[in-house]
């Protein structure tokens, strides 16, 4: 298959979804990952895609301030990266060795967990994508919720759960928006989840990337009320931050750490 046919295929295959990964193109395109790599650069390069992690976006692909419905776990890992890389470096500054945590899915607390692989502390989770990473590459104490596997949103979730014989000092939980009202959410199966884990913690600590208070979703399963602890980015407008702080939340900024720009 010739260059200009890949990348045509390539701009087609974002006319369907905003997002593809890079095993989407080697699925689709069947050719090896560096020459995937090379359309990709060209293709950014002309403004016809965005490079984003993992592997595109549609160049008129941005977040939506009104978004109802959640993206998968697959396309969240995408996004503001570096924000969530910040967050979950700043984030492990709340535990201390032989802690006991709830850590919830979602792609910032994905990243935040990781970070534990190799300490001493006790982690509860209902993400089998992060339970399947701390197993092949941490050596760290795992207890995992019971249930059936739900891909979208990549958590495990049972309809008549039995309480685990686990209680945390903080749990530790991601959000599709923030409000006035709180934490958001569109997946009723997420909300449910999140009121199930807050009674079993003593702190409820929120890792939200900024872009998170433009979004805004169909439920709010806590409010800022509940919030001990926010970590967030650098990008935080000052009236999101008055609003957590008038509510009483403290508010950690994590600093972003960017490339310097090139002449």
């Amino acid at each position: 298959m010739e260059e200009t046919e890949r990348q045509r295929l390539i701009v087609d295959l974002l006319k369907d979804r905003p997002f593809a990964t890079v095993k989407d193109l080697l699925d689709v395109l069947r050719v090896s990952p560096a020459t995937i790599r090379r359309d990709i650069a060209k293709l950014s390069k002309l403004g016809a895609v965005r490079k984003v992690f993992g592997g595109i976006a549609s160049a008129g692909a941005k977040e939506q301030p009104d978004r109802l419905s959640a993206r998968s776990f697959e396309e969240n890992q995408m996004l503001a990266v570096d924000a969530k890389r910040a967050i979950a470096r700043e984030a492990e500054k709340l535990v201390r060795d032989g802690d006991a945590i709830i850590i919830h899915g979602g792609s910032t607390c994905y990243l935040f967990a990781l970070r534990f692989a190799r300490r001493n502390v006790r982690i509860y989770t209902n993400s089998l994508p992060l339970a399947s990473r701390l197993y092949q590459d941490g050596d760290c104490h795992l207890t995992l919720a019971g249930g059936e596997f739900y891909r979208e949103p990549g958590i495990i979730h049972s309809l008549r759960p039995a309480e685990p014989d686990f209680y945390a000092s903080k749990f530790f939980l991601g959000a599709q928006g923030i409000g006035p009202k709180g934490i958001m959410e569109s997946h009723p199966l997420i909300v449910r989840e999140t009121q199930r884990l807050l009674t079993l913690a003593d702190e409820l600590v929120v890792l939200a990337d900024s872009r998170k208070f433009a979004v805004r979703a169909r439920y709010t399963p806590v409010p800022l009320s509940r919030i001990s602890t926010l970590v967030t980015d650098d990008g935080l407008a000052d009236a999101d931050a008055r609003m957590l702080e008038d509510a009483g939340v403290r508010l950690v900024v994590a600093r972003i750490q960017r490339e310097p720009s090139r002449a």
